[in-house]
């Protein structure tokens, strides 16, 4: 058994470094101009043309491909089921918009026929959705507030609402953001910006969702209890919300009350039912509709506006809106409200599309997606509607009841159109206070996003506490501004988890060729005289430094102290030889001056011998000429460094997880390569990527290989 887990290694060739892979390769370094690259996008051809036009146009490629037998039935009743649902949500998600209930249903005619043309995905119900309607209700209140509105009755000696002129006002402002939305959109979906969802992490949309789902109900809680609280603005506005509606309880309507107890409970009773039943009825019981049928006979009946003071919804024009431009001066204020719809709205629509299209096995084009919904909201924008995405619980519905395609959306739009035509005036009694029902329950899903916190405890806690901070954020600033600090927080985490990465040695694992962290495997031995080392994250400026540390740390090698002694060591021996230099020098001097007296007291006794004896000759012996001092030459000092016999003979820098190299990054490599070979310590850089190698320029000693090809190699 242990034979059978062994596997040898072989290499039959020298081991190459990265520079003699690319000379014997034959790498090339030639890159298309950008002038070649501008030509050839704008090079024209009649296949060209036609992909084109049906990726701009996607129903053209479809719908000529439609099947009347397989698809025609279950699209029609998926149709009138999901334009059922759209009465009565888009009515109440009106009254999140701040807008007349009638625009809700405008918007949920006009953007649905312009998707049906331009989408890609076959599923999706787009319309109303109660997050953006909330988030449209926050600029149309914060733009035209109630106080701007409140006129002087001289009948009565009290200020009263303009509520023809408010409203009409709230229109204008609730079309002209999202007319701009739409246009940001397309802009967007033309520069292939469709990735910009990539930032909008699962985490991050259900808590955004989850907090708008809360602003939800603060907002229509004046609907349930029939009171008038003061609109806030701006952060922290919804805590002063619900302090005013608690202030405001002892005047709660008792007949609205009523109307929102009975009809929240009759929904969620038969809702129950038909979960029961899903599997036995062949399409769910419209549940809301007949809400709003029997809760319209009834006021109508009982005259619940004018005996008890419940708030009703008033006139419904009958007919469609003529398209009208939205005015200039609006737009420059809502810039900002108009981004941050795009991107909520596109970010949960491309959500859920792609769960559909994973599910059916068809492509959901991100680009053509923002732009079929910027379009959808240009064009509703014209038309009075507010923005739209798409909305889970009709999506589920147009899947289950048979929906095929998007026919089945188109068919929803003239269920609403007939409504528009012919019907709408008949729910001109329907109380506020049902439609506020509705929504409630409609949030049910989303207030169940609650238990994605243990979930995440449990699996990833940084994801948990991106949701929670995106609760709280949102909560706390409002949809649009809690959105861009929610971005922000998630990209924060992102840096944070790269500047604080798992530093590891690795070892062999007994037995086989597997190199795994020692400190969390018992059977992973580190090989002698050598470290392999290894972050989880890239290396560039943000964590460079404490690259080098773990380095350090994790090695045992304290290269810092290492480096001062040695080089302590070496300004002792220079001093050293300094000062032997300087006494051979002095001692040099001093025997050249013993020598030049000897030699004049030599010639002194010389010439007295010659005056006193000139006529003698020359000694029998010769005078010996004494030896001159022994002068030593610059000492040497045989001081070299010693290092510690602990260190490693090499480290290997396991660099598979770099997938880039900033300068910092490459300085810090290096540096490391520097340090460690002034102490004796050959460090050797593995598994890099091309990236990395070319923003190195220095590809002597770099092995493009696994840790394990290295070692079997060495």
């Amino acid at each position: 058994m242990e034979q059978k887990r062994r596997v040898g290694y072989a290499i039959q060739r020298e081991v190459l470094d990265e520079q003699n892979v690319e000379e014997l390769a034959e790498k090339s370094d030639a890159k298309t101009p950008l002038s070649e690259k501008i030509k050839k996008s704008l090079r024209c051809s009649g296949p060209r043309v036609k992909r084109s036009m049906l990726s701009c146009v996607p129903i053209v490629s479809w719908l000529r491909r439609y099947s009347l037998r397989d698809w025609a039935i279950g699209d029609l009743v998926s149709g009138i089921s999901v334009g059922i649902m759209h009465l009565p949500q888009g009515m109440a998600y009106a009254l999140l918009a701040a807008v007349p209930p009638v625009f809700g249903l405008y918007s949920s005619f006009y953007p649905i026929l312009v998707y049906f043309i331009f989408g890609t995905s076959r599923h999706i119900s787009v319309g109303t959705y109660a997050v953006m309607s909330v988030m449209i209700g926050g600029v149309t209140e914060r733009i035209a507030p109630d106080s701007n509105f409140l006129i002087w009755d001289n009948v009565t000696n009290t200020s009263v609402m303009d509520t023809y002129t408010r409203d009409h006002e709230r229109v204008k402002i609730a079309a002209a953001v999202t007319f701009l939305s739409g246009i940001l959109q397309v802009l967007l979906g033309m520069v292939q910006f469709g990735f910009v969802v990539t930032y909008l992490s699962e985490p991050l949309v259900r808590g955004y969702t989850t907090a708008a789902a809360i602003n939800v109900i603060v907002s229509q809680l004046k609907y349930f209890f029939g009171i008038q609280p003061e609109r806030f603005s701006g952060p922290f506005s919804l805590i002063y919300t619900v302090i005013d509606v608690c202030y405001l309880l002892p005047k709660t309507n008792i007949g609205t009350l009523v109307v929102s107890i009975v009809t929240t409970v009759g929904l969620i009773g038969a809702k129950e039912v038909n979960s029961l039943l899903a599997r036995k009825l062949p399409v769910p019981i419209p549940v809301e509709l007949l809400a709003i049928i029997i809760a319209t006979v009834i006021s109508w009946q009982f005259n619940l506006d004018t005996k008890y003071g419940v708030e009703v919804v008033g006139p419904i024009p009958s007919g469609l809106q003529p398209p009208m431009v939205p005015e200039v001066s609006i737009l420059g204020q809502v810039i900002g409200d108009a981004f941050a719809l795009a991107i909520v709205g596109y970010g949960i629509a491309i959500s859920l599309g792609r769960i559909f299209a994973l599910k059916y096995g068809y492509r959901v084009d991100s680009n053509q997606e923002l732009i079929a919904l910027g379009l959808s909201n240009t064009v509703g924008g014209l038309f009075q509607c507010f923005a739209i995405s798409c909305s889970m619980s009709r999506s589920l519905v147009q899947e289950s009841t048979g929906g095929k395609t998007q026919v089945a959306s188109a068919i929803s739009a003239f269920v609403i159109l007939i409504i528009l035509l012919k019907i709408g005036e008949l729910f001109e009694q329907l109380p506020k206070a049902v439609l506020a029902a509705i929504i409630y329950v409609n949030l049910h899903g989303m207030m169940k996003q609650f238990s994605d916190i243990r979930i995440l405890w449990r699996t990833n806690r940084v994801d948990m506490v991106v949701w929670i901070a995106t609760l709280i954020l949102t909560v706390l600033f409002n949809p649009d501004m809690g959105l861009a600090a929610s971005i922000a927080f998630s990209i924060l985490t992102v840096i944070f988890r790269t500047q604080l990465p798992q530093y590891s040695i690795l070892g062999q694992v007994k037995g086989t060729d597997i190199y795994r962290p020692i400190n969390k495997y018992k059977q992973a031995y580190q090989l002698p005289g050598l470290f392999i080392f290894r972050s989880s994250a890239t290396l560039y400026f943000a964590n460079a430094e404490m690259y080098a540390d773990a380095l350090s740390a994790k090695s045992g090698i304290d290269i810092t102290k290492i480096l001062t002694r040695k080089r302590k060591q070496d300004l002792k021996k220079l001093r050293r030889e300094k000062k032997e230099a300087k006494k051979a020098k002095k001692e040099a001097k001093k025997a050249a001056k013993m020598e030049t007296k000897m030699e004049a007291k030599m010639e002194a006794k010389m010439d007295s011998d010659t005056e006193a004896e000139p006529e003698t000759e020359t000694d029998e012996y010769e005078l010996e000429e004494p030896e001159p001092p022994q002068i030593s030459t610059v000492a040497t000092v045989e001081g070299n460094f010693q290092t510690d016999r602990a260190l490693p003979h090499a480290i290997i820098l396991d660099l598979s997880p770099v997938n880039f190299l900033d300068t910092v990054g490459v300085k810090t490599l290096r540096n490391i390569q520097k340090d460690y070979g002034e102490i004796g310590v050959e460090v050797i850089l593995a598994g890099c990527q091309l990236e990395i190698l070319d923003a190195s320029k220095e590809k002597r000693g770099l092995f493009k290989m696994s840790t394990k090809h290295l070692l079997s190699g060495t």
